[in-house]
């Protein structure tokens, strides 16, 4: 640095938790300037590469400055999901250089922007997949946000919850019930949220869940908690899922009627299914299990090849449909849902220096009900 009363090279400076401190010869005397930028760590993602290689690197960035209508959050916790998994081995498309991933995000209210009167410091909050919309297209207008084509989202067109700190708008945070810790709470953001959408999209009537059998095909984290809503609700509930260690188990833990293998039919025609596994071979099997009408919910972002079937399997009026994200509406409706029964989340918990055998584990199933970095112990 050069200029009046300052000599090039005679500075140093060096970044600490609150900021950058710079030293200076200036005329003639020592003076420090601190300059106000607290430091943070973050998991981040350079470049997509197959998690055994270990691609996310803990690096020490700025804690980002909420805009005038976000809020500063403390991360707690985060949960992982296979989303997650999606985004950092590169299977979906890259958005954002230099990602920090994580969109299941617990914490606290660290500092509020201008416009925000609905939250305060200290506030328990939590943060979700869908992190913004344009608000104004026809879309939007017509509560249909989720499929907004100029939405945002957490984790992946924005960074994420693998970190100390993150921002989000304060319109699209959620109050978290009282009855879950953090670590309970974070699947309940991803999980939880879109395990209530594809509820909702199987078309059962309210005063239908009770003759309903209902099939789930894979069992992690979106699926063990599923299976405690549609009971709630008075379903029979039907799981198909490989792993017979924890997840073929923990199904029977919480009272599925039935459990078999992925691609095994169960004892019954089913009055709807949903399909958690990105597993695109599991559609015609089933579709074979649904009565007439039946649907066939698609519950994940990516999915593997879907195999040609025949049309015998669709006649009868059977619906094949996806799941795109949430809406906002289906978040708060569901917390209210998930603490009145109560869903009871199983977690695996991680610590936050494990993030790359966090996502080891989930590609390899090794994971009973949800995995959770434990950001603050």
């Amino acid at each position: 640095m050069s200029g009046p009363g300052f000599t090039a090279n005679e500075g140093r400076s060096g970044f600490n938790k609150s900021g950058l401190t710079a030293v200076f010869r200036v005329d003639n005397q020592t003076r420090a300037f601190h300059f106000e930028c607290r430091i943070m760590k973050a998991w981040v993602l350079e470049k997509p590469a197959p998690v055994e290689s270990g691609p996310l690197a803990l690096t020490d960035i700025p804690v980002p400055q909420p805009a005038d209508d976000e809020v500063l959050v403390k991360v707690h916790a985060c949960g992982i999901c296979r989303t997650d998994l999606h985004v950092v081995e590169g299977e979906l498309p890259i958005r954002k250089s230099k990602l920090i991933p994580g969109h299941q995000v617990v914490g606290r209210v660290s500092a509020v922007g201008s416009l925000v009167d609905e939250f305060k410091k200290g506030d328990r909050v939590g943060v979700a997949w869908l992190n913004r919309t344009c608000g104004i297209c026809e879309l939007c207008v017509a509560g249909k946000e989720n499929l907004c084509e100029r939405a945002m989202f957490t984790g992946w067109t924005v960074d994420g919850g693998y970190a100390e700190f993150a921002v989000a708008p304060a319109s699209f945070t959620y109050r978290l019930p009282d009855g879950f810790d953090d670590v309970q709470a974070a699947p309940l953001l991803c999980a939880g949220i879109i395990g209530y959408r594809c509820l909702r999209l199987t078309g059962i009537e309210k005063s239908d869940w009770s003759r309903a059998k209902l099939g789930l095909y894979g069992f992690g984290a979106a699926g063990h908690v599923c299976i405690q809503l549609a009971r709630a609700r008075g379903a029979e509930v039907y799981v198909c899922t490989r792993d017979r260690q924890r997840h073929q188990v923990l199904a029977r833990e919480l009272g599925a009627a039935w459990v078999g293998d992925a691609s095994a039919d169960p004892p019954a025609l089913l009055d709807a299914s949903i399909i958690f596994a990105p597993a695109g071979e599991l559609i015609p099997p089933a579709l074979k299990t649904l009565k007439q009408g039946g649907t066939l919910v698609l519950g994940g972002i990516h999915m593997s090849p879907i195999p040609g079937f025949d049309y015998s399997l669709i006649y009868g009026e059977r619906i094949i449909r996806s799941v795109a994200n949430n809406t906002r509406a289906d978040g708060r409706e569901f917390l209210i849902e998930a603490a009145r029964i109560p869903i009871r989340t199983h977690t695996q918990v991680f610590a936050f220096s494990e993030v790359n055998e966090a996502l080891i584990a989930l590609k390899t199933d090794a994971i009973r009900g949800a995995a959770v970095l434990n950001i603050v112990p």
